[in-house]
């Protein structure tokens, strides 16, 4: 026989080990990544005592594979839309954390004489936390439904963003090996432009394509278009300079704004899981025991870093951006780790080789050390903050609550500020996509269409078709850049305060005619040798033309409908079934008071109890305003209405009520069947006999069903089917009746029938 490839034995062998591994670390209640890191270790190069990996080449091409699935994942669970809704607070704390910790980071290597790219990365693997270690432990502790949980969720999605675009930047760094500020500013831009780009083009044409499809499309097909779109935007993505991972990340941030966003992350999650695990393997392969003992000095000083930098620094963040210093404390003391974006970063200092070797398996090493740590320094929180409470004066503690609580309300913007960002949005996403027709059709239409018109005299009518194409295709952008917001309700506020406001908003009109006539002028000049004065009033009157254009109007409203049903379809489908939360939520975030959702575990103990009989409000002090029932919300139920399993609760609570109803929801089941092998159901054939006690008594008089758990399913008579065997038929002697029941009961059965 042949022999395997050494490709399907190392994963034999990753996984097996992986398998064994985490089954332990699940017991000892610790993350799976930490299971996965030492699994790597223990069938890495660097383990003299077990057998090693041997082509770990394709296995780093199965966890380059991994990030990149890793990344859409994380993508299906962001939204932009979310990130805009967060307000300044976020962003402030997120932006604080980063920039301090990265700080540190730097500063750290260079005590220690590193290098100025290690030093860099360094930095940058120290200033992000791990989502999917804090999301865990926050689970494992009961405490995922806590305001200050979903304040830390927050900014590690904003992290997690910013990482994507550290990426990119670290790339561009390491290429040219300075800090140009021309450099970086160049690299923010491009990143911007094709950001927006994708964003615009995939929220427009992804949903349509998944909503035109819907009926062809069963959960395996989804699965192979939705990895296929991962697939294409990572090519498409490092195809224009910037990494797989980030285009993967942004095809799932586009996903995630559909309404299958839900069914693809649940198709994909396996996938997710085969390719991440053994990305995590293939870090803990470079784990070095030579390398770690050598360098336990400056491992312990970076765990001490992140652990003192992230509660104090992490602390500071969160009041900045308004909590108080309570959940300012439980937020900064619950981010004391990194973890999988590490990893990432570290891949691609390695892949560029701008890293020392010795860097990656130190930072594996911190992470494993401060993932331990995670659990315990979410707990202190609540003890540093008591014991700090104590030391600090009241009016101390009262100024920096009062400080951290007082920011004026993001929410109040003047007339003027908001017409103009809307303007300015606009006009910056219509150039774009302006600016991508246009390179599109430079591109690729031209030059077809100068091979089909090879002469030097037809050039000219290919310049002239690719040229009007063009214009007709982006038509629609620049009536929308020129004509949108100008019937705002601002705008109409501003024009009717005072005449003084009329010429500020004609010149903002007048601004943006001049950047839709630029367009044209570029088409122009690129296209064809007419003088500038000629090609301005071309120009002019293009834009005129698109300006007064029926036709043109209505494709610019269609376009522009069909993108905002894009961009709200997930958010109309979750309102439709009674999932998304509602709009009062927003006033309980300055109390001590909480909306949550519960599942009711499918074996419950509730299952068939009304309201009224659970007691569940006077128990722990919770408020039930909702059930939601397959694809129905009953709102402000009774105490009549009835629990099922499946059902969804929505739960206004403290953190301590909810955290006390959360345990009562996890622990009053049923628990697993031990005895599940002996319930198994048999059918048997039972003969009434002469000194059977079933005689001259009916079906109901037997107590069959009632006294042994069994069940008379009818009587041959020896036709082709069995009789229906009525209750009030008397048994008699020579009856061949079928009964089913298990098989204990049934032989409690016939051994009582002698």
């Amino acid at each position: 026989m042949a022999e395997l490839p050494s490709l399907i034995n190392d994963l034999a062998y990753i996984l097996i080990s992986a398998g064994i591994v985490t089954l332990i670390f699940k017991r000892l209640k610790q993350p799976l990544v930490l299971g996965y890191i030492v699994a790597g270790f223990l069938v890495g190069p660097h383990m003299p005592y077990t057998a090693s990996v041997v082509d770990t080449e394709s296995i780093h091409l199965w966890a380059d594979m991994g990030v990149m699935f890793l990344m859409f994942s994380l993508g299906l669970d962001f939204s932009f839309k979310k990130i805009l809704k967060m307000g300044a607070s976020p962003i402030i704390a997120t932006t604080t954390i980063i920039f301090c910790m990265a700080m540190l980071g730097v500063f750290a290597g260079r005590m220690f004489g590193w290098g100025k790219m290690d030093c860099i990365f360094l930095g940058g693997m120290l200033a992000m936390s791990s989502t999917t270690i804090i999301y865990k432990a926050f689970d494992d502790l009961g405490l995922r439904q806590q305001q200050f949980a979903g304040l830390v969720m927050s900014v590690l999605i904003l992290e997690d963003i910013l990482a994507i675009i550290m990426m990119v930047m670290l790339s561009a760094i390491a290429s040219g090996n300075q800090l140009g500020g021309s450099e970086l500013v160049g690299s923010v831009m491009r990143i911007a432009f094709f950001l927006i780009l994708w964003l615009t083009v995939g929220i427009f044409a992804i949903p349509w394509f998944l909503r035109k499809t819907r009926s062809l499309i069963n959960p395996e097909v989804l699965l192979i278009v939705s990895l296929g779109l991962c697939c294409a935007m990572a090519v498409f993505s490092s195809k224009v300079g910037f990494s797989s991972a980030f285009g993967s990340f942004i095809m799932g941030s586009i996903l995630a704004e559909t309404i299958e966003a839900e069914r693809i992350e649940k198709l994909v999650e396996p996938v997710k899981n085969l390719f991440g695990a053994i990305f995590f393997v293939s870090v803990g392969m470079l784990v070095d025991i030579g390398i770690l003992m050598e360098y336990a000095l400056p491992i312990l000083a970076l765990v001490l870093t992140i652990i003192i930098g992230q509660s104090v620094f992490g602390t500071i963040a969160f009041m900045l951006g308004g909590e108080s210093l309570k959940s300012a404390m439980r937020c900064g003391f619950s981010m004391a780790q990194i973890g999988e974006f590490s990893f990432i970063i570290a891949s691609l200092g390695l892949s560029l080789g701008v890293i020392s070797d010795f860097l990656y398996p130190v930072v594996v090493a911190v992470s494993v050390i401060t993932t331990f740590l995670t659990p315990y320094m979410i707990r202190l929180a609540t003890p540093a903050y008591n014991s700090l409470e104590l030391r600090l004066p009241n009016k101390v503690i009262k100024l920096l609550n009062h400080f951290s609580m007082s920011h004026p309300s993001t929410k109040e913007q003047s007339k003027w500020k908001k017409l103009l960002t809307q303007m300015t949005i606009n006009t910056v996403i219509y150039s774009i996509l302006s600016t991508a027709v246009i390179t599109v059709m430079f591109t690729f239409v031209l030059p077809v269409l100068r091979k089909i018109l090879p002469t030097w005299e037809l050039h000219w009518y290919a310049n002239a078709i690719t040229g009007v194409l063009t214009i007709l295709f982006i038509a629609p952008f620049l009536r929308a850049m020129v004509m949108k917001k100008n019937r705002s309700e601002e705008w109409k506020a501003l024009w009717a305060e005072s005449n003084i406001n009329h010429l500020p908003l004609l010149f903002t009109i007048l601004v943006r005619v001049v950047i839709a006539v630029n367009f044209i002028f570029y088409i122009c000049n690129y296209l064809s040798r007419f003088s500038s004065a000629v090609m301005i009033t071309i120009g002019i009157i293009v834009v005129l033309l698109i300006v007064v254009s029926r036709s043109i109007k209505q494709r610019s409203i269609r376009l522009e409908r069909l993108f905002i049903l894009n961009l709200r379809s997930r958010d109309i489908a979750a309102q439709v079934h009674g999932k998304k939360r509602p709009l009062y939520e927003g006033k309980l975030l300055d109390r001590d008071v909480h909306i949550a959702v519960f599942d009711i575990p499918m074996d419950t103990q509730w299952m068939g109890s009304s309201l009224k009989q659970l007691n569940l409000g006077k128990k722990y002090g919770i408020h039930i305003t909702s059930i939601l029932r397959a694809n129905h919300r009953l709102n402000i139920p009774d105490g009549e209405y009835v629990l099922f399993p499946g059902d969804k609760l929505e739960v206004i609570g403290s953190d301590e009520q909810l955290a006390k109803f959360q345990q009562a929801v996890e622990s009053e089941v049923f628990g697993e069947d031990m005895n599940l092998e002996n319930r198994e159901m048999k059918l048997r054939q039972m003969i009434i006999g002469s000194d059977s006690q079933l005689i001259g008594k009916s079906l109901m008089e037997s107590r069959i069903r009632d006294k042994y758990s069994c069940m008379v399913i009818g009587l041959e008579e020896g036709k082709e089917n069995l009789s229906h065997f009525s209750p009030q038929r008397k048994f008699q002697e020579g009856d061949i009746v079928w009964v089913v029941g298990e098989e204990e009961a049934l032989g409690a059965l016939f051994a009582d029938q002698g």
